[in-house]
């Protein structure tokens, strides 16, 4: 059984467990996985990535994704470049969706364009790529650090913070039509 760590202090991903309970919107959620807003809003309309913090409630509601919705939503959109079916890639997403942060950091994606393998370990990698199943694998681990790169430089925010609080830093410059009306409505 694990042991219980503090907030805010990392675990064996190197993943914060403060990133675990603060979430990004959308705008910041699309930077950090490389894809439009116009899928992420697709993706969550047809439960395939929805966020696991705060979904939309409505009109002027705003999602809000955490850490572990960032690397689901960079693992389906590397499936979705390698011409995995849409159909197989909500297969995946399904099984990804029980394992916790930790878990996920250690596990291995192989495909061969129809089926998608979980890899646990280098012998499971192996095994399947000298059977002839896989052509390509993405290792989930690596998908953290570039989340954890790209999300640097974007505003986090507390799940009980007002959906109308104002962008900070360089997240803002995703929301700068907002910022312009803001200023209008002000001066």
């Amino acid at each position: 059984m694990q042991e219980p760590r503090d907030p805010g202090t990392a675990d064996q991903t190197g993943v914060d467990r403060q990133e675990e309970i603060v979430g990004y919107r959308g705008v910041a959620a699309c930077h950090a996985a490389g894809i439009s807003y116009r899928q992420l809003d697709y993706w969550a309309r047809t439960n395939l990535v929805v966020p696991s913090i705060r979904d939309a409630a409505g009109s002027g509601s705003q999602r809000l994704y955490s850490f572990r919705d960032l690397v689901v939503l960079k693992v389906v959109k590397r499936l979705l470049d390698a011409g995995v079916s849409l159909q197989n890639i909500r297969k995946a997403i399904e099984t990804l969706r029980s394992h916790g942060v930790a878990d996920l950091a250690g596990i291995t994606l192989i495909s061969d364009g129809t089926t998608v393998y979980e890899c646990r370990s280098p012998e499971e990698v192996v095994d399947l790529l000298q059977g002839g199943q896989g052509v390509f694998g993405i290792a989930i681990g690596g998908a953290f650090k570039e989340i954890q790169g790209s999300l640097s430089q974007l505003r986090a925010e507390a799940p009980g913070e007002p959906e109308t609080s104002a962008p900070a830093g360089p997240a803002a410059v995703g929301d700068e039509l907002a910022a312009r009306r803001a200023r209008r409505r002000a001066g």
